[in-house]
């Protein structure tokens, strides 16, 4: 078990699966080191989330990074294509961001190595999500490997622990979780295409916290449009 002083980096985008992320990380004794990356994503209002949750959870640090990912564009979130509406298919969405989590732990691993901190957490998550490559085990373990070779804590026998604690949950098992670790879910921000201060009700992501919410008998507190 950690020490009350022992770092690990977050990555904390402001959604609910981070919010609960951060707060395992912090019951396990862990003080929370959070970067959020500000990409460019059309639903900033995130961000504004991602500042409440690291106050939420005590955060020592919180690194906000800008990264204009618009500049590359190809994804709903980052350039002017319509956010899809008709529920979770059966295929990657636009709303998938090209390489998003890769770069991502990078920037995360990076930040981690100059710290002195070897325990990472991200909140992917490979039940109830829509689709993503970046999101599965697969990949995290892959990833592991990848930082282990490319750093210097890596090839100094250092490695970093990769945490991705909900990876196996649904996100009815989510919603309990932030529950039972005390976490004001209303804090968090899901939606792709926010309707002014209101969640749309109707992108994949909005649908799936819905549901998740739901199924667990649990109350959200987000505000829907319409």
């Amino acid at each position: 078990m950690p020490g009350d002083e022992d770092p690990a980096i977050v990555l904390l985008s402001g959604g609910l699966d981070s919010m609960v992320a951060a707060g395992i990380a912090r019951e396990m004794g862990f003080a929370v080191h959070a970067l959020t990356i500000d990409y460019g994503q059309r639903h900033r209002r995130e961000l504004q989330s991602a500042k409440a949750v690291a106050a939420m959870v005590s955060a020592a640090q919180h690194v906000i990074m800008p990264l204009d990912l618009r500049q590359f564009g190809g994804s709903a979130l980052t350039a002017d294509i319509d956010v899809p509406k008709d529920g979770v298919g059966a295929d990657i969405p636009v709303t998938y961001v090209p390489a998003r989590n890769l770069v991502f732990l990078a920037l995360t691993v990076a930040f981690a190595e100059a710290s002195g901190a070897h325990d990472i957490f991200i909140g992917v998550n490979a039940l109830d999500y829509s689709g993503y490559p970046d999101c599965r085990p697969e990949f995290i373990a892959s990833f592991a490997e990848t930082a282990r070779l490319g750093t210097r804590d890596g090839v100094s026998g250092r490695p970093f622990r990769i945490h991705a604690p909900l990876q196996m949950m649904t996100k009815a098992d989510i919603a309990r979780e932030a529950d039972r670790l005390g976490l004001d879910p209303a804090a968090s921000w899901s939606c792709y295409d926010p309707v002014g201060e209101r969640a749309c009700g109707t992108c994949d992501s909005c649908r799936l916290r819905q549901k998740g919410f739901a199924e667990a008998g649990l109350l959200d507190g987000t505000i829907y449009a319409g």
